[in-house]
């Protein structure tokens, strides 16, 4: 299989997308302008033919923000997964390496995976210390309207971040699997969306503070046990050499009520990036 490739790199004092290629059944999409032209970001958008992943799709890509500069990896909707044909799973790839001063953001919108789906990725980043990576992961029940809520048969999910050379520093996989313990639905207890935030490096220290603290308030409002169930939790915890990096995990009973935590969460970036992420 044929591995795209995306470099960007700095040409005449700006961050610029010097190589793309993709091959089907996904491609890349690069706007010409993302917000104010003194904006230092590549924004690139990856989308699938077809509208979304059918079973047994692999897709694979390789991405390199060189020193000094910015990058955005988003959709333009939810990454849809169809149903699985003979059991087939499709899967996603993502290799990206980001330099010194550099930052990589990767802010898609949820995967949703249609009833029997099967689908795994895997996103592996290389790092050097004063690199930075804002990374979202997040999937939903899937499709609400046609009654389907975590009726897929399988999702995984794995990220890893290394420092450079060796140095492992993140290593997370989430597995929903539907097994003879119990479906996935039961298992969730109604929350409908689910997603992982990480925020690592210098250009995001300032983020970081931010929404330890609100994540903090968030829990201090959870009610007593004795009390239903909230509709929306989250936690926060730091990893790495003297806690440079921050993860927050959440989980909603509406996606709705994430992408508005994305919003708020991240909307001071909109000055770095030129656009706020999930607006």
């Amino acid at each position: 299989m044929e591995r795209g490739k995306l470099i960007v790199e700095r040409v005449e004092g700006k961050s610029t997308l010097t190589r793309c290629f993709s091959k089907y059944p996904f491609k890349f999409i690069v706007p010409k302008k993302v917000g104010s032209s003194q904006t230092d970001a590549v924004w690139i958008y990856t989308i699938t033919y077809g509208g979304g992943i059918v079973s047994g799709d692999s897709i694979a890509f390789d991405v390199t923000v060189a020193d000094g500069c910015n990058a955005v990896l988003t959709t333009q909707s939810s990454t849809k997964v169809y149903k699985s044909i003979e059991s087939k799973c499709s899967e996603q790839v993502l290799e990206a390496s980001i330099g010194q001063d550099a930052l990589l953001v990767v802010i898609p919108d949820p995967v949703t995976c249609f009833s029997t789906a099967r689908y795994s990725q895997t996103q592996n980043f290389k790092l050097v210390t004063d690199s930075s990576l804002l990374l979202v992961d997040w999937i939903t029940s899937g499709r609400h309207e046609r009654g389907e809520k975590w009726a897929f048969s399988h999702y995984k999910s794995t990220n890893r971040i290394l420092l450079q050379p060796t140095q492992p520093l993140f290593l997370d996989t989430i597995l929903l699997e539907q097994g003879s313990h119990g479906s996935i639905a039961d298992r969730m207890n109604d929350y409908q969306a689910i997603a992982m935030i990480v925020l690592l490096g210098p250009k995001l220290k300032h983020i970081q503070n931010q929404i330890e603290e609100d994540v903090r308030k968030i829990m201090s409002q959870r009610p007593s046990i004795s009390s239903s169930k909230p509709n929306f939790i989250a936690s926060c915890s730091r990893f790495g050499p003297k806690g440079m990096g921050v993860v927050i995990r959440v989980a909603s009973t509406t996606t709705e009520a994430i992408y508005n935590f994305l919003q708020h969460q991240l909307a001071t970036m909109e000055e770095l990036l030129g656009a706020p992420p999930y607006r």
